[in-house]
């Protein structure tokens, strides 16, 4: 049974901003970059305020940004401050229909209707990222990648200085250089197609900062999914305290707490009880890093929208290690860190949106991820797990078909599991509260289960 989780909500101070900052690295000194968010919608409240609509047919259908003009030879929609200059921008993409001649694309540093940088999701199974110029098209890099009318992609388009990448489904398809724009909006666009947006959100490329002081030697942590040249799958290594702090009830977060690698313990009976209260209630936008959580953890640690968790480390997960709540859409992320002894799952998955998970070492867990298949409202959740090394884990992904959820996988290390029978993607059939989800099955797909098992999981 998977009930949405009891809000009883013990205060205990939270810690002082003067809490050192101290970032675990691998060995030898790691840079990590961390970015603000500056824009996000999820169309949850139904309408486009925000943006300024140039061609096409645009309204909100089913939550999701749609134009629908698919004779429309160029729809644009823009958002965002003219000012921006380094940034990231993410969209959910999924094009409708697409003419021969058609592309539906995600825009960054528009400086004007005709002037930006774009990815293009293009017929014949292929993408590009461009750099228009008055209209003019220069392509910067390109790749094949599947594109099919009613399937969603998710774009990511990062500019920094002169350098542009683009990437799709979190892999990258193309870095280029191009001084066509030095700021600009974002934005979305047509052309002879119809297409649906949604999540869009816009963080900030904030530089990273380097810490030089040795430390216990822990899997390398990255803000952003790896590319083929980043550093190899997670080790089980494991961090060293740097010292305890004591918890009497839930610690509320809101802004960044960094634990500077101190264990905090601890909370709840270290069972599977649904009435335990979490051990950190993390505020939308907040962070955490750099914290080992102790035995007993109660309900570990409570998303109340998007949120970021970075080198948190669990000891034993009683409840669950983090379970996120937030229902406005958007993306959280996990980044590093790691968990053992998870009867039953790791990360729940109770709002809607997008968890992305990173760089995460997990050993002895029944699932690291499962979308809730019997919470009091129904949504389409999607994840990403991209980099993971799992040991005695029966399941990486559970999901529910029925509503649409997406699970995407790629760089997945198993270890010791010579004979195959961890479970990459797990199918369900979302179900009311009070009932049991049914297993439906269990495997790739091209629209729920997302990956390559020949070249997206790695057995070791």
């Amino acid at each position: 049974m998977e009930p949405p989780r009891k809000h009883r909500r013990r205060r205990w101070p939270i810690l002082a901003a003067g809490v050192a900052a101290f970032t675990a690295v691998a060995a030898i000194s790691t840079q990590v970059a961390f970015a603000a968010t500056l824009f996000s919608d999820t169309f949850a409240d139904g309408n486009t305020n925000d943006w300024s609509k140039s061609g096409g047919t645009w309204s909100v259908v089913d939550g999701a940004m749609q134009q629908s003009s698919a004779g429309s030879e160029n729809a644009r929609n823009f958002a965002g401050s003219t000012s921006w200059t380094n940034y990231t921008v993410t969209a959910r993409v999924k094009p409708q229909s697409l003419a021969s001649n058609g592309f539906v694309g995600l825009l960054a540093r528009a400086k004007s209707s005709t002037t930006f940088y774009r990815l293009a999701l293009l017929p014949g199974n292929s993408v590009q990222l461009q750099a228009v110029n008055s209209g003019s098209v220069t392509v910067l890099g390109s790749a094949s990648r599947t594109v099919s009318t009613g399937s969603w992609y998710t774009l990511g388009i990062t500019v920094s200085g002169s350098s542009i990448t683009g990437k799709v489904d979190g892999a990258t398809i193309a870095t280029g250089t191009s001084s066509v724009a030095a700021t600009g909006r974002i934005g979305v666009q047509t052309g002879y197609a119809s297409a649906s947006f949604d999540d869009v959100t816009v963080t900030d490329a904030a530089g990273p900062g380097t810490s030089n002081s040795p430390t216990t030697p822990v899997p390398t942590v990255s803000d952003t999914p790896p590319t083929s040249s980043s550093p190899p799958p997670p080790s089980s290594g494991w961090p060293t305290k740097s010292g305890d702090a004591s918890v009497s009830g839930t610690i509320p977060v809101s802004g960044t707490l960094d634990g500077g690698m101190k264990r905090y313990c601890c909370i709840g009976d270290g069972g599977q009880s649904e009435s335990q209260d979490p051990m950190f209630e993390l505020a939308n936008g907040a962070t955490i890093k750099n914290v080992i959580i102790g035995a007993p953890a109660g309900d570990g640690i409570h998303c109340l929208g998007t949120c970021t968790i970075q080198n948190v480390w669990w000891e034993d997960v009683g409840e669950d290690a983090a379970t996120f709540l937030g229902t406005g859409g958007g993306t959280s992320y996990v980044i590093g860190g790691g968990a053992k002894s998870a009867s039953d799952k790791v990360f729940q998955h109770n709002g809607n949106g997008t968890v992305n998970i990173s760089g995460f070492y997990v050993e002895n867990a029944g699932k690291l991820y499962r979308a809730c298949g019997n919470c009091t409202n129904s949504y389409q959740r999607n994840v990403v797990v991209d980099n993971i090394t799992a040991k005695s884990t029966k399941v990486i992904a559970g999901i529910n078909t029925n509503w649409g959820d997406t699970a995407r996988f790629s760089r997945i290390t198993v270890v010791g599991d010579s004979s195959h029978k961890t479970i990459i993607c797990d199918k369900y059939k979302g179900v009311p509260k009070g009932s049991e989800p049914s297993h439906i099955g269990s495997g790739p797909d091209s629209t729920n289960c997302l990956y390559n098992p020949d070249t997206d999981i790695i057995w070791a």
